[in-house]
């Protein structure tokens, strides 16, 4: 009798410690829990899609692949990838290993891809390459970017009509009425060159609006355009969100924001939470791809 309550008191305590351990939560913009398959679900429903991510997050990305991959089951085949990680001049020989012109060797050798791509990036465009679909490199080239940070946007007039074609079309609007710019001016501080920080901002927006402009130009109606992109491109409904409500107002698009958080039930975090579309909580010590 004693080894029997001995052992049911140690499984009690077991239990009262024991924890079950998650690794991501989705939420709804009103703060309810939603499964994945109700998600894909949704999201289906949906001209284009921002799945924001933390680049180095391993589970950002799993789940980015898997929500894909359902969403091509739920969309019979009818969707379109595109990324900030590819730059518009690098389309063509995107293009190449997609058809299978290029292995990845190649690829690597010709393109500037980031230096996660294999672990991070690769298994999106293999599923693309598998099912046969277009994956669209949306980002301005980066020398352009870091012209505009240094020169200010005005700079890119006097650059060839070839190199203008890999951006938006000039001039591009820059105004802190965009969600997210009026915190990277905060950022700067307030006694930072007026110029240099809209120069930092314009910087910004030539990438925000070429990615924006990329999707709009690759958009088919009935199929769901799902872009992968920094959180901060689409956090609060700014940057590539914002540059596309200006040009199609009418184009349906959900926004996949990601918040990381250190309570184990990954419940909504009650500090710097501002809640998109859905909303992707993970942990805060998940792994890390670099």
């Amino acid at each position: 009798m004693k080894n029997i309550l001995i052992t049911i008191l140690f499984v009690a305590f077991c239990s009262l410690h024991a924890q079950d351990f998650k690794a991501y939560q989705f939420y709804t913009g009103k703060g309810k829990e939603i499964k994945t398959d109700k998600l894909i679900s949704e999201l289906a429903d949906y001209d284009v899609v921002f799945f924001g991510e933390n680049h180095n997050s391993s589970i950002n990305h799993w789940l980015q692949l898997k929500i894909t991959e359902g969403l091509y089951q739920k969309k019979n085949g009818q969707l379109i990838l595109g990324a900030e990680m590819f730059e518009r001049d690098n389309q063509p020989q995107l293009n190449q290993y997609l058809n299978g012109n290029f292995d990845t060797k190649k690829l690597k050798d010709s393109a500037r891809l980031w230096n996660n791509f294999s672990t991070d990036y690769k298994p999106l465009v293999d599923f693309a390459k598998a099912k046969k679909l277009n994956f669209i490199a949306t980002n301005v080239p980066r020398r352009y970017a870091s012209q505009t940070a240094k020169e200010g946007l005005q700079s890119l007039n006097s650059l060839p009509e070839k190199d203008k074609s890999y951006m938006a079309q000039l001039p591009v609007q820059v105004t802190l009425e965009t969600p997210g710019y009026p915190e990277m001016k905060a950022m700067m501080g307030d006694h930072a060159d007026g110029t240099k920080t809209m120069n930092f901002i314009a910087a910004q927006a030539i990438k925000d609006a070429t990615m924006a402009e990329s999707i709009l130009k690759n958009f088919q109606s009935g199929k769901t355009f799902i872009h992968y992109n920094g959180n901060y491109h689409s956090k609060e409904f700014g940057g590539i969100y914002w540059y596309i409500r200006q040009k199609n107002p009418t184009l349906k698009m959900a926004v996949i924001s990601v918040f990381e958080s250190e309570d184990p039930e990954l419940k909504i975090p009650e500090k710097e939470y501002k809640p998109t579309d859905f909303n992707l909580v993970i942990p805060a010590d998940m792994t890390k791809t670099y």
